[in-house]
């Protein structure tokens, strides 16, 4: 027999292969498809990430425009998704989101064609949809009007226009658009695991999304920056970031947005929101949460030797933008459906069922049968 490898979590287990993320732990290296995430950062809009992710290829200007206009025409949401939002307002936002993902699958006009073909269109319903859902259950739980999305504006603008009623100048757009790139895929990360898993047994791409959103749902994995939001709000200056972040470690919690389980150097999409977070908060009057969140940094750095995670600072950068902190783990959904969809779509064109072994620590095999009169 060969040998049995067994490690807690399957941490550094090489579950499979695949060509969509590259990632360097030591090195701090991210890369999407050979491109690595400070040169997205730096240059890319999302659609070009999204199209990316799922092509293996930057689009040419015909391909990128097709893609946008496929995205618009799949905003709107059927008439009883919306039903539901509107009944589910009291809801946990992830709860809800799970289950109205779930409910695009009902209403999806090919949900039973698992072509390569209609899987992709609807790889791009879901990255459309998905949003929509998330903008409009705000929307209807704040008993405010649903805003129809304007055709002119990107896939990031038309996210805050349509949830916040005000459509972003080219800063905030920017800002988020990079965020949304940013947070957009990860490697085999909990959900998009759990994505592949559902995908191998060949069950249709909404379920294994609905999977991956169940899986995003469970704090170790999604909800930090909402955690980390909650903490900054409660604090009244520096001196208090200092001493809370201090109180934390000597009751022996963890705080969130600090550490990776990949990373053993500082996380590169924590390099771009801490610059994002400093440019958002001098806009829109928020640079307290930055100056806090600086001091938090540094105070963990200081007594841990810890570095901040994509979580952190995103905290900062969302609530800058006008977006409720119970809605943080939703909106970065949004984004890692395009992640997830490209998973997806790859374990589909080269499937073979997902079915590890565990290493059994129980009794061994031949226990004796005890009757019922003698237990």
């Amino acid at each position: 027999m060969g040998t049995t490898i067994t490690a807690a979590g399957l941490e550094g287990v090489i579950a499979g292969e695949s060509e969509i993320c590259y990632i360097d732990g030591n090195l701090g290296i991210l890369s999407y498809r050979g491109y690595n995430i400070h040169t997205l950062a730096e240059y890319a809009q999302f659609e070009e990430v999204i199209f990316l992710l799922w092509n293996g290829w930057l689009p040419r200007q015909a391909e990128l425009d097709s893609l946008k206009r496929d995205l618009v025409a799949e905003r709107p949401l059927a008439p009883e998704i919306l039903e539901f939002l509107g009944k589910a307002s009291k809801g946990i936002p992830m709860d809800v989101l799970r289950t109205a993902v779930s409910m695009l699958g009902v209403y999806d006009p090919e949900a039973s064609d698992m072509s390569p073909e209609a899987n992709h269109r609807k790889a791009v319903r879901l990255m459309s949809k998905t949003a929509t859902i998330v903008t409009s259950f705000d929307r209807l739980r704040c008993e405010k009007p649903l805003i129809e999305g304007d055709p002119n504006l990107g896939f990031a603008a038309n996210f805050l226009y349509t949830l916040t009623g005000n459509k972003p100048d080219d800063v905030m757009e920017r800002a988020f658009d990079v965020a949304l790139t940013l947070h957009a895929e990860h490697e085999l990360n909990a959900s998009t695991f759990a994505a592949r898993v559902t995908a191998a047994t060949l069950s249709d791409i909404h379920s294994s999304i609905t999977s991956a959103i169940g899986a995003l749902k469970g704090p170790l994995h999604g909800g930090a920056n909402q955690d980390v939001i909650k903490i900054l709000l409660q604090l009244p200056d520096e001196d208090a970031a200092t001493e809370r972040v201090r109180n934390i470690f000597d009751r022996k919690q963890k705080l969130p947005g600090f550490g990776h389980r990949v990373y053993r150097t500082e996380d590169p999409r924590a390099t771009h929101l801490r610059v994002l977070s400093e440019e958002l908060g001098r806009r829109t009057g928020h640079e307290r949460l930055y100056r806090l969140s600086k001091r938090m940094e540094e105070t963990v750095r200081e007594t841990k030797g810890l570095n901040a995670n994509v979580d952190f600072y995103s905290a900062s950068t969302y609530y800058s933008l006008g977006i409720p902190a119970d809605i943080f783990t939703p909106v970065f959904a949004v984004s890692r459906m395009s992640g997830w969809t490209a998973h997806v779509l790859e374990q589909y064109r080269n499937n073979r069922l997902i079915r590890p072994r565990t290493e059994y620590k129980g009794n061994p095999d031949g226990m004796p049968w005890i009757p019922m009169e003698q237990r």
